[in-house]
């Protein structure tokens, strides 16, 4: 058959990127669904012959404020990448190919504290070390206490074991149906597409299964079971695909994930759970925007860390998503002498919101095992957030969670800006800390 999405046989699947073929049109027509028949293989789709487009482009060059200056990054690979020439470096598939990912790659463009060295020695321990050149591009080569290198290299207090820390501390796996299925709340499902990222965090909350293949079973399977599940339970109207990271396989297969998932009738809303536009923004191609509008409504949340981020290059991915009417959110961990103070903070929501994402999340880390040395108290976290509301606008004031551990879920916390109750008066305090009266007769 020809014009066919083929689910790929490649755990990662990211060798191709043309358009793919549409199958919405299939979906469009109005053909019955049948959930017993989730093919591995979408609906044929006969495509008009593509013509030119003069189309104006999806974004011009933006450079949010106190964004690294572009040149930095063009510095770098022409001294560590001298013979890669600009269009290799702007290819994500040779971004992920050249992935840093052992002590002698990352040794040649930083120079390693012993604490590092020593961490990257016992790598088969924890989760494995990786990070595209675009982004090693933005570490300080001398300072192991740069914020962006901080959560990247890791170092030896990854092997310590705090209290109350735990391999899974959301007890995902307890609320697994199907493997690599989550069901926690009574609308929404967490769908973990993939194993692998292609840089990671340090501070993963999923790195018992993260950049280790294998561990949620067979792909192919896995996302049969996963589909089955989803259209057997009509009250999921809302599914995160996240992992791994989603956007890291290729459009073919992420079309047939969206498609399949758009063809059930109680499925209202798909998101995607990434750092791709963060770690690896030459993903954003004109093929992947041409891909996932087709699937609206299609919501975004990007994991965003540190304002050092913000480059010409990430403006640029995220008003690409943007202009294909995505709706674009940040998620951000709060970390100990990373972001964690408040001018910190309210670089980085600024400098989302003039790139045109949505401050939406302000997380306390999670309690994963080695996870003690980036974890604050959430009395800071409250400071930061007493810090940016009123003093900065409404929507960059994210909202800092709690997830629960055990798998209570998300809970948010506030300042206490109610000071109590005079008669027929509430007692308010504002942002700056004066008391006002509201008449709210008992």
């Amino acid at each position: 058959m020809e014009n066919q999405v083929v689910l790929p046989a490649s755990s990662e699947g990211y060798d191709r990127d043309e358009e793919p073929p549409s199958p919405v049109a299939a979906l469009l027509s109005g053909a019955a669904f049948d959930s017993s028949n989730l093919a591995v293989i979408a609906p044929p789709v006969t495509r008009a012959p593509r013509k030119e487009s003069r189309a104006k482009p999806f974004a011009p060059e933006v450079s949010p404020p106190r964004a690294r200056p572009a040149s930095r990054t063009a510095l770098f690979r022409r001294r560590f990448y001298p013979r890669v020439s600009p269009a290799e470096w702007r290819d994500w598939r040779w971004q992920l190919r050249n992935r840093i990912c052992d002590v002698a790659s990352l040794e040649r463009i930083i120079r390693l504290s012993d604490d590092e060295r020593d961490a990257l020695s016992h790598e088969a321990e924890n989760l494995p070390f990786a990070i595209t050149p675009y982004y090693a591009s933005l570490l300080s080569p001398s300072d192991p206490a740069q914020p962006l290198r901080r959560t990247m290299v890791p170092t030896m207090a990854e092997l310590e074991r705090g209290v109350g820390e735990s391999d899974d501390p959301l007890n995902e796996e307890g609320m697994s149906p199907v493997p690599g299925l989550v069901h926690r709340y009574p609308d929404r499902v967490l769908f973990l597409v993939s194993e692998v990222c292609s840089a990671y965090c340090r501070y993963c909350t999923r790195s018992r299964v993260v950049g280790h293949h294998g561990r949620l079973g067979s792909r192919a399977e896995r996302w049969r079971r996963a589909i089955d599940y989803i259209a057997a339970t009509p009250t999921v109207r809302d599914v995160l695909l996240s992992g791994g990271d989603p956007l890291i396989l290729n459009d073919d297969t992420l079309e047939w994930l969206l498609y399949n998932l758009r063809r059930i009738p109680h499925v209202e809303i798909a998101r995607i759970g990434t750092k791709v536009p963060v770690v690896l923004p030459q993903r954003i191609t004109r093929g992947l925007i041409q891909t996932l509008r087709r699937y609206h409504p299609l919501w975004m949340s990007i994991h965003f860390t540190h304002p050092d981020e913000l480059t010409p290059e990430v403006a640029r991915a995220c008003g690409q998503l943007a202009d294909a009417g995505i709706p674009l959110g940040s998620q951000t961990v709060l970390l100990k002498g990373i972001n964690d103070d408040v001018e910190t903070m309210k670089r980085l929501v600024r400098g989302l919101m003039s790139i045109r994402v949505r401050p939406y999340y302000l997380y306390q880390c999670d309690p994963i095992v080695g996870s003690g040395h980036f974890r604050t108290s959430v009395e800071k976290g409250l400071e930061i957030i007493q810090g940016l509301r009123g003093f900065t606008s409404g929507y960059a004031a994210p909202n800092y969670v709690i997830d629960a551990p055990g798998g209570g879920g998300k809970i948010p916390l506030q300042p206490n800006y109610l000071v109590g109750r005079d008669g027929d008066d509430l007692l308010l305090r504002n942002y700056r800390g004066e008391t006002y009266r509201y008449p709210d007769p008992a």
